[in-house]
């Protein structure tokens, strides 16, 4: 035997340990890769938590705040509804219809409703322990204290 094939038998077994070694970080990244994707950005399920019972939309009436100095605003005006939302931008008015225990409006070409839920609903963590709130979706919603 030649001082070669001593090793040989060292080559196959570092390749076989790197092998099990990339297959295992391939199969973590894999599995974390995974584990991250899943649905954003959804729309609020209708469902609501036990403690946010459903409110009149009489009861909306009012200025609801927002984080950051944000808030919806919500006035009738006859049979319709007149929504004032103020983002960190700008101030937009938008028209709306009730409709059973939302209100459905317009923004930027696509429909949105308005509708009652909890802190835990809006998705904020400083709206978290808020329990009168209006949810347009996940992200955008605004509480009274």
């Amino acid at each position: 035997m030649n001082g070669d094939s001593r090793y040989a038998g060292d080559h196959v077994f570092w390749w076989r340990m790197i092998s099990r070694r990339r297959f295992r970080i391939a199969l973590f990244v894999a599995v974390a890769a995974a584990a991250g994707c899943g649905p954003q950005n959804q729309p609020l399920t209708p469902s609501l938590a036990p403690n946010a019972a459903p409110r009149k939309i009489a009861e909306w009436i009012a200025r609801w705040n927002g984080p950051e100095g944000t808030y919806l605003e919500i006035s009738k005006s006859g049979d319709k509804y007149e929504i004032r939302i103020k983002d960190l931008d700008k101030m937009q008015t938008y028209r709306g219809t009730a409709a059973a225990d939302r209100i459905s409006f317009e923004r930027n070409g696509k429909a949105e409703t308005i509708r009652s839920g909890n802190g835990q609903q809006t998705g904020m963590k400083w709206l978290a322990d808020k329990r009168n709130c209006l949810v347009i979706r996940l992200g955008d919603a605004y509480c009274r204290d």
